[in-house]
């Protein structure tokens, strides 16, 4: 899918695919530096974080595993629930091994600061974050992402990952829906 198939569903594009490709390619280049000689364990936010860590992997020359974990705090709504449920939890033993959360988007903060404490009690020589995207209007709970891509205003967004009603995901940029969709 791309702009033209969406119609007047798209609002507009707020971060282009050329854009997401440098910013991935200058945080692979931070990641590598703060990484190198040692083993990371990517952890993928299911569904969203899909494309991001699969271009962001690749970017990366540090060795790298990942492993991927689904935690949920949304509805077909266009606000966070507040309420996390894990839905597919890590294969991967954590203790002494460096992990770092890959993630589409921050927004409220609750269920990034949730997942941060549950993986720091499984023993992990350390956990950071990397994401995409990050609100930081709608921020509820400070959440030290160490490697951002972009702040972005606090509108709701798709593309990239994202979804709304899980629609648009495959989208290669990040943009906003026109009012009508979700209306």
């Amino acid at each position: 899918m791309d702009s033209r198939m969406m119609g007047d569903d798209l609002h507009s594009v707020l971060v282009t695919a050329q854009q997401i490709d440098e910013r991935l390619t200058e945080l692979a280049a931070a990641i590598d530096a703060d990484y190198a000689g040692r083993e990371i364990l990517l952890v993928g936010v299911l569904k969203g974080a899909v494309m991001v860590m699969a271009d962001l992997s690749r970017k990366l020359a540090s060795d790298v595993r990942m492993d991927w974990m689904a935690v949920s705090s949304y509805g077909s709504g266009t606000k966070s629930s507040g309420v996390v449920r894990i839905v597919k939890d890590l294969d991967t033993d954590l203790t002494g091994r460096d992990v770092l959360i890959v993630e589409d988007i921050v927004d409220s903060g609750l269920t990034l600061s949730w997942l941060v404490a549950n993986l720091r009690s499984r023993g992990p020589a350390s956990v950071e974050i990397a994401a995409l995207m990050r609100k930081p209007s709608e921020a509820k709970v400070h959440v030290d992402v160490k490697y951002c891509g972009f702040d972005i205003p606090g509108e709701f967004v798709i593309g990239y990952g994202l979804d709304y009603a899980e629609r648009y995901r495959t989208l290669p940029f990040v943009g906003t829906l026109a009012p009508h969709v979700y209306a």
